[in-house]
């Protein structure tokens, strides 16, 4: 299948925004894995006086779990869909947490504005259509030293790893997409992963960007081997300070 990107992959998210939540909840570690890639960052105390960047907050799991670990922090949460912005936004927020509507390669067009202290990406560069444009603006947008997490199914590269991505995919997500209507976005979701980085080659890309102390750590449960949190920093230019 042809994967889904941009204005139809938008279409797809909003479409199935209303039920994604009961979805993320059946899967075993959805929540407690997302805080666990924003602990991996490292950033300190609960957060006080720093910006962060949620990059495709989606309906806000993954700014809830920011909201968690670094409760002081001020927070932009952007996604491309307005349809899941929606569901995100009308959750109950205790303040310093702001939504905007845009997708990850036009931050600027919207108001978004650095420099932030960390970028928190859940689930976001293999669908978008140029990762190294999107990494690099995520590098702009960040401060000196500033940290980028992703979280994201990216696979180990062994062939049990496809085949137990395939099977979850197609025995249990698939089936209920399906019945919701939303059939299309999670065989998008399926090919995305199969189609995307490795954890090694993702590791890679970072460096390419500009990205330098880069970890890739893998995610307990069923997950791993399929989902990694890498942790990186934004490395220095030639005359700055360390």
């Amino acid at each position: 299948m042809t994967l889904l990107r941009d204005e139809r992959l938008a279409a797809a998210f909003d479409h199935a925004s209303g039920s994604y939540d009961t979805l993320v909840a059946a899967n075993p570690g959805y929540h407690a894995h997302l805080r666990r890639s924003v602990r991996r960052l490292g950033l300190p105390g609960q957060g006080q006086g720093l910006r962060l960047l949620d990059l495709g907050c989606g309906t806000g799991a993954s700014t809830a779990a920011l909201r968690c670990v670094l409760p002081a922090a001020d927070i932009t949460a952007v996604d491309a869909s307005a349809g899941m912005l929606r569901q995100a936004a009308a959750k109950p927020w205790a303040g310093g947490v702001a939504f905007v509507h845009a997708p990850a390669e036009r931050l600027a067009e919207a108001g978004v504005r650095g420099p932030f202290d960390a970028v928190f990406a859940a689930y976001l560069f293999r669908n978008v259509t140029d990762a190294d444009a999107v990494l690099a603006g995520v590098r702009g947008l960040l401060r000196p030293g500033g940290r980028l997490g992703v979280h994201e199914y990216t696979l180990r590269g062994r062939r049990a790893d496809r085949a137990v991505w395939t099977l979850v995919c197609r025995g249990v997500v698939q089936p209920v997409a399906t019945l919701l209507g939303d059939g299309p976005l999670y065989r998008h979701l399926w090919r995305s992963v199969l189609e995307f980085d490795t954890a090694g080659r993702f590791a890679r890309r970072l460096g390419t960007a500009g990205f330098d102390r880069i970890r890739a750590l893998p995610l307990p449960g069923w997950q791993t081997g399929i989902a990694h949190t890498f942790v990186a920093r934004r490395a220095h230019d030639r005359g700055e300070a360390a």
